[in-house]
């Protein structure tokens, strides 16, 4: 199997890949000389100075690729490159892709292809170019794995990943890889033994998360080396794709936490990972640490042992292990399962990691040591004064869409694209719960200046269809004087997309670890319907009205009068305000623009994958057929 393009590029200089990898070259972090800097650490006063480079570079790209868009979204009575010209501020798009295990995963990859030119009439039927307009992306759980399933295999398309066969291969469940080969998978358990073996024999403790993060490396990362062992997350820095800022900053989220202690949304820390940093924004921690060098023993981020040769650590970072730490709530599931009918090899290496587990540390990803170890940037002792860090699944504290990093003034995003695949209600929906945690999380302590715009209860969510079709937040600045009172940061205008049927029933379980090949690709296509609005079918002036949002902030802030078309948009899309928190008729079905308690043949009980409608599906288009119809039936 041919090895990725990165690790080829490498090769071709004559490059060893551990010098962008581990340093052991497997699983099991190792020794490195440290960089000469007085610390690792930093405070989250500012984007770090690489971010900063990096982003000014990649609007370069966005401004052109934003200009396409805008043009091809017809908009009326508008000059899109006198719009854009005349100001010097470029705009900031952010698109996050929520939690919810495989349902996230392959709804959210539905959901990206449709704005990915890439994507075979994602131009003609969808929002293609949003994505190459776009400046930051974040994902959590399944949203994460999506995510970097995408990044770490070159910024692969998900019509690659389709038509290859080999990554994503589901058929199987995680922990039973080989399916009836029991030899397949004892290799496979007896090779993830020994890495975690060799991590230990270096000196670091493992966690559940561990192996979690290899069996998910085992299905993201089929063409690298043992799949991925000695891949590390800041090993994104070298990939071309990266540094030629081709592609949106990617930002994966989890959540701290000490055993024992319950979160919610307005006591958490969230911390973020990206290509150079990890750490987090709350006034907790307040800082960020050197992604490389993950794993080296500091005080306040100076390294304790800085004088040795080799006295910091790198390797730590395996990208699997982050994937699995802001998925980390699957522990639980692994914990439950009924492990007489797994195989030995199976049961006994999960044995071995259940040894000594409690019921709280069951979901907690373990890192010692932690890297703000006695930071003075932290304004909470419990994480500073402890000398491991403990991460879990970035969902728990009910801000299942990664938003918190969008909504940092640092970074001055414009509008945010939130893609919600929740399972919140009784049959596995959307209900609009996360926007209202991460609305609410403003006026706690760990804010840190935050604003995010108005939102509803989640039954109003449900009785006004908010979830079931597009809704726009946050339209007009003016009706938000309350929240930026105090601070000169007006939120993101948020555009909400809710898992919903078209074509499939996408409400599938969080915790369904198997799926054929129907029914990945039927998930697939729906989350592409759930971005176009049925492949424009629904509303053949969505991508008007997209480009409308995107343009809004940019407006208000050089005072713009807004179309006669935008005023149209919003009018359709921007929620006005209104509340119903009648709980008698909530509906539960669907039809194609909403939601209804009518019975009829939507009904969204969990099935198998019938059709929900005898809609044009988008693949099906003429433009379409060549070489698509194979690519998805």
């Amino acid at each position: 199997m041919a090895l990725p393009i990165v690790a080829t590029l490498l090769i071709a200089l004559g490059l060893e890949i551990v010098s962008a990898w581990s340093p052991t070259g497997g699983y099991a972090p190792g020794e490195v000389e440290c960089p000469d800097v007085s610390s690792l650490i930093r405070d989250g006063s500012s984007l770090s100075e690489r971010e900063q480079d990096w982003v000014e570079a990649r609007h370069k790209i966005t401004d052109e690729n934003l200009k396409d868009f805008l043009n091809h979204a017809n908009l009326s009575d508008f000059d899109v490159e006198q719009f854009l010209s005349s100001s010097d501020h470029s705009i900031t798009i952010g698109v996050a892709f929520s939690g919810g295990g495989y349902r996230a995963m392959l709804s959210g990859a539905g959901q990206l292809s449709a704005l990915d030119n890439r994507t075979t009439g994602a131009w003609e039927y969808g929002l293609g170019g949003l994505i190459e307009s776009t400046t930051y992306i974040t994902g959590l759980s399944g949203g994460n794995w999506m995510l970097g399933t995408v990044v770490f295999n070159n910024w692969t398309s998900i019509e690659d990943i389709l038509s290859g066969g080999d990554i994503w291969d589901l058929e199987n469940p995680l922990y039973n890889p080989g399916g009836w080969n029991v030899l397949e998978t004892s290799i496979f358990w007896d090779d993830v033994s020994d890495q975690l073996d060799e991590k230990e024999d270096a000196g670091f403790e493992n966690s559940l998360t561990d192996p979690w993060g290899r069996a998910l490396s085992r299905q993201f990362f089929p063409s690298y080396p043992s799949f991925g062992a000695g891949l590390t997350f800041s090993t994104l820095q070298s990939f071309p794709e990266f540094t030629n800022q081709e592609i949106p900053f990617p930002i994966h989220v989890a959540v701290g936490r000490t055993p024992g202690s319950q979160i919610i949304s307005l006591n958490s820390t969230v911390f973020e990972f990206n290509a150079f940093e990890m750490g987090s924004w709350d006034p907790s921690v307040y800082g960020f640490t050197d992604l490389t060098y993950l794993g080296t023993n500091v005080t306040n981020g100076v390294p304790n042992n800085a004088d040795d040769e080799r006295g910091c650590i790198a390797g730590f970072d395996n990208t699997g292990f982050v994937l699995g730490t802001s998925s980390s709530l699957f522990n639980q599931f692994i914990l439950q399962l009924n492990t007489s009918d797994l195989s030995g090899a199976i049961y006994q290496i999960i044995e071995h990691f259940l040894t000594g587990l409690s019921e709280d540390e069951d979901d907690i990803a373990i890192y010692s040591p932690n890297p703000f170890y006695k930071s003075t940037y932290a304004g909470v002792g419990d994480i500073a004064e402890n000398d491991t860090l403990y991460l879990v699944d970035g969902g728990e504290d009910n801000q299942n869409v990664p938003l918190q990093p969008l909504l940092q003034k640092e970074r001055d995003v414009d509008i945010i694209f939130a893609f919600d695949n929740s399972a919140d209600t009784d049959l596995s929906w959307p209900n609009g719960s996360s926007l209202v945690n991460t609305y609410m999380r403003q006026f706690s302590s760990q804010a840190n200046g935050t604003t995010f715009p108005y939102v509803p209860d989640t039954t109003t969510f449900l009785n006004l269809n908010l979830s079931s079709k597009p809704t726009f937040f946050g339209c007009d600045a003016r009706n938000l004087t309350d929240i930026v009172e105090g601070t000169d940061h007006i939120p993101p205008l948020v555009v909400y997309l809710a898992n919903r049927p078209f074509s499939y029933w996408s409400n599938t379980s969080t915790f369904k670890l198997d799926y054929s090949e129907s029914e990945k690709r039927g998930m697939i296509q729906n989350g592409f319907e759930v971005s176009s609005r049925l492949n424009m079918t629904i509303d053949e002036e969505w991508r008007t009205c997209v480009g409308c949002a995107i343009i809004r902030r940019q407006q208000e802030r050089s005072n713009a009068t807004q179309t006669d078309q935008c005023r149209r948009c919003f009018e359709n899309y921007c929620w006005n305000g209104d509340i119903d928190t009648s709980t008698e008729d909530i509906p539960v079905n669907f039809t194609t623009t909403g939601a209804t308690n009518e019975e009829n043949d939507n009904s969204t009980s969990i099935s198998s994958a019938n059709s929900v409608a005898p809609s044009k599906l988008w693949y099906q288009a003429p433009l379409l057929l060549v070489g698509l119809v194979a690519f998805f039936i």
